[in-house]
């Protein structure tokens, strides 16, 4: 089993979770166990991304091992331990009919929320989405961006514990993709909800989330933390510039970097990443070099992905 340590229960466990559809097999002895504000599953279509969000949900049963969700096993959950969980589908099936206010009150009441308290929660999150004008208006006349808003809005009107989101991003335009990680991103980083997002997309898990389930058909390929910039004080970057080279290692050295050569670039370190960006910055001005090259020069996430996923 891999896990990601922490001293908190679980948020996630799996253990030897199998699943078949017919002669397919969706999930294939999947064992995990993850505790993060933000989990990302990543994976191909076909992955068993859906799948596993299913059984999380309890709205499928496994036909091997378990899921335990918060704590819980997700296929016996009562009614009462459900409503810590929030769900945004895939694909919308929201009514064209109804005002954006009127399915978000909706949904709360379906929760169990009392209608004086559903109505509150509504407007709260309808605003925290960005539709706080437009919550009288009916959904068939809202973007695809905004019927996204909406359904994230009326996942999270009960103030779950855990919200799934199934590829949030799904049919954006860059903008509307932008603003929706930016949302999902507020959800564990500033409103407290945990967060499980499927994606086949690296960049939008790696931007709002912890920790990286990778599947690959049907199994487990990797479990990754995400690691941000501001984690580590020790930093290397690998440097390329136009101009004269040895004028910029001078410059560096003079500012207290160390500078070693690379295959075709410069690997500089320093005490932190701040700091090295700024004598980087700084140095290359003194040299009148450009700088063609800035990147980190330790593994990425996507290096550690790829690796596990080939």
């Amino acid at each position: 089993m891999q896990r990601v340590e922490t001293a908190a229960a679980p948020l996630i466990e799996a253990d030897g979770v199998g699943k078949r559809y017919g002669s397919v097999t969706a999930l294939d002895d999947v064992s995990l166990s993850v505790d993060a504000r933000a989990v990302g599953l990543l994976g191909a279509n076909g992955a068993g991304k859906s799948t596993l969000m299913k059984l999380m949900l309890g709205l499928i049963r496994p036909d091997s091992g378990s899921v335990r969700v918060l704590g819980g096993d997700a296929t016996a959950q009562s009614w009462d331990a459900r409503r810590r969980l929030g769900y945004m589908p895939e694909h919308s099936c929201l009514p064209m009919g109804m005002t954006a206010r009127d399915l978000v009150v909706h949904m709360g009441e379906l929760r169990g929320l009392p209608r004086r308290v559903a109505v509150l929660r509504a407007s709260e999150v309808l605003f925290q989405v960005g539709l706080e004008e437009e919550r009288s208006r009916l959904i068939r006349t809202f973007s695809v961006g905004m019927r996204q808003r909406t359904n994230l809005a009326q996942a999270i009107v009960h103030s779950p514990e855990l919200v799934i989101l199934d590829e949030p991003t799904n049919g954006l335009d860059p903008a509307g993709r932008e603003e929706m990680l930016q949302l999902v991103r507020r959800l564990s980083a500033d409103l407290g909800i945990a967060v499980v997002m499927s994606s086949h997309v690296l960049e939008d898990v790696a931007r709002t989330c912890d920790t990286v389930v990778v599947l690959r058909e049907g199994t487990l390929a990797a479990v990754q933390a995400v690691e941000r910039p501001d984690e580590h004080e020790a930093r290397e970057l690998r440097v390329r510039v136009s101009g004269d080279t040895q004028a910029f290692v001078g410059e560096l050295e003079r500012r207290g970097v160390q500078v070693r050569p690379g295959e075709d670039d410069l690997v500089v370190s320093g005490p932190g990443r701040e700091q090295l960006l700024d004598a980087v910055r700084d140095a290359a001005v003194a040299a009148g070099v450009g700088l063609r090259q800035l990147t980190s020069a330790g593994p990425t996430l996507e290096d550690a992905l790829i690796g596990a996923m080939s």
